[in-house]
């Protein structure tokens, strides 16, 4: 069900980060999506470790990580709150004794879920791509 990232599935981890980026962040600007969807297609997916999650042979999710940071944690909203983002997580701590996140302050979702999951508040800063509020969570074994 999780296998590596390969560039064949560019087009599908777009697509999720859209929809699943629509739905969590409501609050950006079309402009800002925009760049930053050409941010992640020309630079980030090369240079993260990328994770695809499959349902039924099709990409439903994806991880992508910098070292210990989760520079991405995206599942399609016809597949949340199936286990897929909490599946990927697990399979990134398989390998490594600490993980990092920075979510947006108004993502309330996601903040719930990083939470239940055993990630932990820190930091308030602005994210100064965004000009918006971001919370770093930490999370330790």
């Amino acid at each position: 069900m999780i296998r590596p990232y390969s560039p064949s599935d560019k087009p599908a981890v777009l697509h999720i980060w859209r929809e699943a980026s629509a739905i969590a962040h409501p609050f950006l600007s079309a402009t800002l999506v925009a760049q930053a969807e050409a941010m992640i297609r020309d630079q980030f997916l090369d240079l993260a470790e990328t994770w695809m999650i499959d349902a039924d042979d099709t990409p439903a999710g994806f991880i992508a990580l910098l070292g210990n940071e989760v520079g991405g944690l995206f599942v399609l909203p016809s597949h949340q709150g199936k286990g897929y983002g909490r599946a990927l997580l697990d399979h990134a701590r398989h390998t490594r004794a600490e993980l990092e996140l920075c979510v947006f302050a108004a993502n309330h979702q996601a903040r719930g879920f990083y939470k239940a999951y055993g990630f932990q508040a820190g930091e308030e800063r602005l994210n100064s791509f965004f000009d918006q509020p971001e919370i770093v969570m930490h999370l330790s074994r």
